[in-house]
């Protein structure tokens, strides 16, 4: 499958991801698939808690979905976010879901696909959206010095 086609795939999955939202707080839903490296895609929706704190993102679940199944390896992500019932926007990750990805992903070849529809997507290295980087990369060089 082509690199265009794998981002249309993954924006539809995190489109119909997206419908699962659970948003009764900011009615702002988000969809999102992981595709890994053995070639199973995760979706994830955001959320929400009445406590705030406790909510997690799209991007989150879908990782940590994964990671629970046995997935370590990961190459790309689509987000599909928007308020509920509305058009799409596109959006980037929190801060949080991107030291998420950086805790799994390869920081030089792991893609973000961030769209309005399967038909406009935009993808982003995560070392663009995460410079300077933290991850186990970073802690096992340290501690071998």
């Amino acid at each position: 499958m082509t690199e265009e086609k794998t981002n249309r795939r993954l924006m539809e999955e995190a489109i119909e991801a997206r419908k699962n939202a659970y948003v009764p707080y900011s009615h702002f839903a988000v969809g999102a698939a992981l595709l890994t490296a053995s070639g199973k895609i995760y979706r994830g929706c955001n959320i929400e808690n009445a406590a705030y704190t406790p909510a997690n993102c799209a991007e989150r679940t879908a990782i940590f979905k994964a990671v629970s199944e046995g997935e370590r390896e990961f190459l790309a992500i689509a987000v599909a976010a928007g308020p509920e019932g509305g058009e799409l926007i596109r959006t980037a990750p929190c801060g949080v879901c991107r030291q998420v990805m950086m805790e799994f992903a390869d920081y030089d070849a792991f893609t973000i696909i961030l769209g309005t529809s399967p038909d406009d997507c935009r993808t982003y290295p995560l070392k663009k959206i995460l410079p300077m980087g933290f991850g186990p990369a970073y802690k096992t060089e340290k501690e071998e010095n």
